[in-house]
């Protein structure tokens, strides 16, 4: 899902992808329920064997199994990326039951070119956005990384990883986390170097679903901020916000055989 505060789009859109099955679903010989249809960006879903009409949902853009990364950023991330550089906030976040394919969506293969997903592109897409402006504007690039763990906000990128931090509102800036760690970025190398470290300290665990399954909610937070002088001397200050999130896996408890910590984590 994907939203903007330009007044000239949606504030809000959201785009389904539907995953190729894995080798053990192959392995059970299960039976494909979903089809899409690109052109009218409508998902029809079927029970096998069964008399019941198909039903219908209709989103704002639709991508099957065959999709490649680079589509689904082109056409999905490009514009809000774009309008976050030009001074605007947006969120990014992918929803779905573990193993579904919010991590290879968001993040993918990142040694391979084609196979990178939403994030990596997008930090491609921000410095070589910057390295390709005019003389005229200056960047300043920070990023911050919080985890929501059992209802508690931790600061990914701090000394204190068990330190729970504050929620604030306030008149002039709104909603912020108070004392959290913002670190100055200068190149794709410093940001992508940034994420892996903050993503080391998250936590995750075996479920039934998935060996290696998110059990909290994070949020990677880039803040652009440009400073253009213009013709007569005066200088234009804009500053945008993108917000990169990885939600844990929505499906019901009883799917994953979560126990204590596991159960926990998902209430």
């Amino acid at each position: 899902s994907t939203s903007m505060s330009k007044s000239s789009s949606e504030c809000v859109k959201v785009m389904i992808r539907v995953r190729p099955m894995n080798q053990k679903e192959k392995m059970k010989t299960c039976q494909t329920v979903i089809e899409i249809d690109r052109r009218l960006n409508q998902v029809y879903l079927k029970k096998p064997k069964s008399k019941e009409p198909m039903k219908t949902f209709a989103y704002d853009a639709v991508y099957g199994p065959d999709s490649t990364q680079r589509e689904v950023y082109d056409e999905t991330a490009f514009p809000l990326v774009e309008s976050v550089i030009e001074g605007y906030n947006g969120t990014i976040f992918a929803y779905g039951q573990t193993g579904c394919g919010k991590t290879y969506t968001m993040v993918g293969e990142k040694d391979v070119n084609e196979l990178k997903g939403v994030i990596p592109n997008a930090f491609t897409h921000i410095f070589g956005s910057i390295d390709s402006s005019s003389g005229s504007k200056k960047f300043l690039v920070r990023c911050s990384y919080l985890e929501i763990y059992k209802e508690g906000i931790h600061d990914l990128l701090g000394n204190d990883l068990e330190k729970k931090l504050e929620l604030k509102e306030d008149p002039n800036k709104g909603v912020f986390i108070k004392d959290i760690t913002t670190i100055i970025v200068k190149n794709f190398q410093d940001i992508d170097k940034t994420m892996n470290r903050g993503a080391s300290n998250r936590h995750t665990a075996e479920t039934a679903m998935n060996k290696d399954s998110s059990r909290s909610h994070c949020i990677f937070t880039i803040y652009i901020e440009t400073s253009e002088t213009k013709e007569d001397g005066s200088e234009r200050i804009r500053a945008g916000k993108l917000n990169l999130v990885d939600l844990a896996g929505s499906e019901r408890q009883s799917k994953t055989h979560a126990t204590g910590d596991r159960l926990a984590e998902a209430n």
